[in-house]
């Protein structure tokens, strides 16, 4: 028997699962914060991956991030007997037991097999009487489960919410959230203005994030473009621009400053500072255009008006998330051809690298995106006046 809503005690012991990188845990936090402030005196467990363990490290709304590296376990072949493998097990088992959860609630799709498999054990091996998840037909093994109407019918937000709503949390700010320091703050502070002091930055300051996590490097719009773009907003607005990404991305920056034919004075902020202190970063900026990725989150999560590029992914899913469906401080620029999205497609995966010629980011011209920048960048100075 398997229930569509619970609710759970004051005191409840909750742990969420979200084995995802730091874009898609970026997307759980208006979910987080809605169990914290539901149930302020239940203990909130969040099981992450390496990759996101620290991005919400000091937040009041988690009790204790316990770390699962899933990758050693993603494919059936990595299952092979290791003792190394069977240590980390054997640790997350006794972890997840000594946890003692009322209950877990799984933010994922349950869209391939293997993968179902592994979520069916996890859950399991909580001993947590509720089971709490989306259910596309494959989600017998929860108890309390959530209609999944496919990737982009909601966005990967709004699903998240559903969750903690099964649990009785009530949905109070729908914003994205990082938690930053005054240290992580003072870090970015001198890491934009290194080479000019803040009055003597020429605005507007403009971020460009032309990479993307490495799982799907096909989402990536042509570093050409970007160049393009930069002189495009240099000769209406003139500026400043800051290239960011990773430190694998580097030569990807070194590419598109040698492309630039303007004068608009550009750095490359690539490895420099944790993605915390990027974040801290993006909130210095006056406009973010980038792929899609988690930069592209971590700049709508501080507030940052963005221009998000979307391609083969699914922007009904993973688009720019302000909470306000109406929010002129995001905008995603595509194309609507018939084939997209080709990955992440009603309940299927589809292609992480897309077709051979990828025409949705091929054919897209330089002058949309252009358009949708000034238009924020306008909307961002009558705001500055108002």
């Amino acid at each position: 028997m398997h229930r569509q809503h619970i609710t759970l005690p004051p005191d409840a012991h909750i742990l969420v699962v979200k084995l995802a990188g730091i874009g898609d845990l970026l997307l759980a936090t208006p979910a987080l914060r809605a169990l914290r402030e539901s149930y302020p005196q239940a203990r909130i467990d969040l099981l992450v991956t390496p990759d996101s363990a620290g991005l919400l490290n000091g937040w009041s709304a988690i009790d204790h991030i316990i770390v699962l590296d899933k990758y050693l376990f993603d494919y059936p072949h990595q299952m092979i007997i290791h003792p190394a493998k069977l240590l980390q097990l054997a640790f997350l088992w006794n972890t997840l037991r000594a946890g003692r959860y009322h209950a877990v609630l799984l933010l994922h799709h349950l869209t391939l097999p293997f993968g179902r498999l592994k979520h069916q054990a996890l859950m399991r091996a909580t001993g947590a009487k509720w089971r709490v998840g989306l259910d596309n037909g494959h989600g017998w093994f929860l108890n309390v489960r959530i209609k999944d109407h496919g990737f982009g019918a909601m966005h990967e937000a709004a699903y998240n919410m559903a969750v903690a709503e099964a649990v009785g949390a009530i949905i109070n700010d729908k914003r994205l959230f990082v938690p930053l320091s005054d240290e992580e703050r003072a870090k970015a502070h001198a890491l934009v203005y290194s080479e000019d002091p803040p009055e003597r930055i020429k605005h507007p300051l403009i971020a460009f994030h032309p990479g993307s996590g490495g799982y799907s490097t096909a989402r990536r719009w042509a570093p050409e473009k970007f160049a393009h773009l930069a002189d495009t907003l240099y000769h209406d607005v003139g500026g400043q621009l800051l290239l960011m990404g990773g430190p694998e991305e580097i030569e990807l920056h070194q590419q598109i400053m040698a492309m630039m034919q303007s004068g608009m004075p550009v750095r490359s902020l690539a490895g420099k500072g944790s993605i915390k202190v990027a974040a801290a970063a993006l909130e210095l900026v006056d406009l973010f255009v980038g792929n899609d990725s988690a930069l592209m989150h971590l700049a709508v999560a501080a507030g940052t008006p963005t221009v998000a590029i979307f391609g083969l992914t699914n922007h009904k899913a993973w688009g720019p998330y302000t909470g306000d469906g109406n929010n002129p401080r995001a905008a995603v620029v595509r194309l609507d051809l018939p084939c997209m999205p080709c990955f992440y497609s009603g309940h299927l995966l589809g292609t992480p690298e897309g077709c051979a010629t990828r025409d949705c980011l091929a054919m897209l011209g330089v002058d949309p995106v252009a358009v949708a920048a000034r238009r924020m960048l306008r909307a961002q100075e009558a705001e500055n006046h108002r």
